[in-house]
């Protein structure tokens, strides 16, 4: 039998090792929130659907967006059923047209030939559907005249103030890294801790993704997968977003032990492009495809934003409804069987034996 001494230091040592781990960063409760809601559509949506770009450069003629029979109650409608937890929409893309009536850009639907509100339309739909609302909104903007200048940084943030005053509650706010040319052939250096600080003061519940956080990290690709290891910490010490950010090995499964509470999430899109083109509606991922994807996502700890991206009507095509039906038939087969009932618990008793069986690294 040990003595009572060996009993304490053992005792103090396996104290020990728990404060080590509670040192570890730990989810904040929007982060754990976040965790909750493992799968959600991305949406794009703009001049690039009727043009058939993937990135348009800022010159398109604004009577080009005209949807014809856009129906966001549709849209929500159909993520309920695929069982998406919210929709996330690009706002604005790099082509700077803003799928709202900013005050603070001439490129903007209010100018389009369709002239409604989307945004006001779409966190509408999703109130009355019990779905989440995020927004994209890419820093980069190829079309207004302020870009490339410190005025621009003014105009972003007025943007997010916008959006987080007329369009709120905002669960995830969506950065995208890219930095290009402006119309006057400059180069914008974001101030994106500005940008960070206002969204903390006015909506503190958001959460914030972009390649290195603060919130949520890039996995890395755009192939639909995390990494087989995907640790939710990550280091950011020494990198920037954009072209600064960590390599790909790292983001798809983070860091052992990293500095920051900075989990995965997984973006890909049903279809070829991120924005609907006709031509590739003989090529939406399949019900298998889909299925793989989310084992491979979600299976492997990350959240999954699947890109379904609304047709020149404004509309979920019905090729991708047939597969997104499909995937959630698989989805729901897979949670029939619970596998919590027949499981055997081995509950630690107040014997040393079963503390030393249950509690990982009792040595004594």
């Amino acid at each position: 039998m040990k003595s009572i001494a060996g009993i304490l230091i053992c005792i103090f040592f396996c104290q020990g090792a728990i404060s080590a781990q509670s040192r570890n960063p730990l989810p904040s409760s929007a982060q754990l929130k976040w965790h909750e809601n493992n799968f959600y559509f991305f949406m794009h949506f703009g001049p690039n659907t009727f043009t058939g770009k993937e990135w348009g450069d800022g010159k398109e003629k604004t009577s080009i967006f005209n949807p014809s029979q856009l129906d966001t109650d549709q849209w929500c409608k159909i993520a309920k059923e695929s069982g998406a937890k919210g929709i996330i929409i690009t706002a604005k893309h790099h082509d700077g047209f803003c799928l709202w009536p900013s005050n603070y850009s001439k490129h903007t639907v209010r100018e389009s030939a369709y002239k409604k509100d989307i945004l006001a339309m779409l966190s509408a739909s999703c109130k009355k559907a019990g779905l989440l609302f995020g927004v994209y909104l890419s820093p980069w903007d190829r079309n207004h005249p302020d870009y490339g200048t410190e005025k621009y940084n003014d105009v972003f943030v007025n943007m997010l103030q916008e959006i987080f005053q007329n369009y709120g509650p905002i669960w995830e706010l969506w950065w995208d890294g890219a930095n290009g040319e402006g119309p006057n052939g400059k180069v914008q250096q974001y101030d994106w801790k500005r940008y960070e600080n206002f969204v903390r003061k006015i909506s503190p519940k958001t959460v914030i993704f972009s390649d290195i956080g603060p919130d949520i990290r890039w996995v890395g690709n755009e192939s639909g997968y995390a990494g087989v290891t995907n640790w939710n910490l990550l280091d950011t010490a020494g990198f920037k977003r954009g072209l600064g950010a960590p390599g790909q090995d790292t983001l798809e499964t983070g860091n052992y032990k990293g500095a920051n509470y900075i989990p995965a999430e997984v973006d890909v899109s049903i279809r070829p492009g991120w924005f609907y083109r006709g031509t590739e509606n003989d090529k939406v991922k399949s019900a298998d495809q889909l299925f793989g994807i989310y084992l491979k996502s979600v299976g492997r700890g990350a959240n999954l934003l699947l890109n379904v991206p609304p047709d020149t009507r404004g509309l979920i095509d019905e090729n991708d409804q047939k597969a997104l039906s499909g995937m959630k038939q698989k989805i729901d087969a897979l949670y029939q069987t619970d596998l919590l009932k027949t499981a055997i618990v081995n509950e630690a008793g107040p014997d040393k034996n079963n503390i030393q069986k249950n509690i990982p690294g009792f040595i004594c």
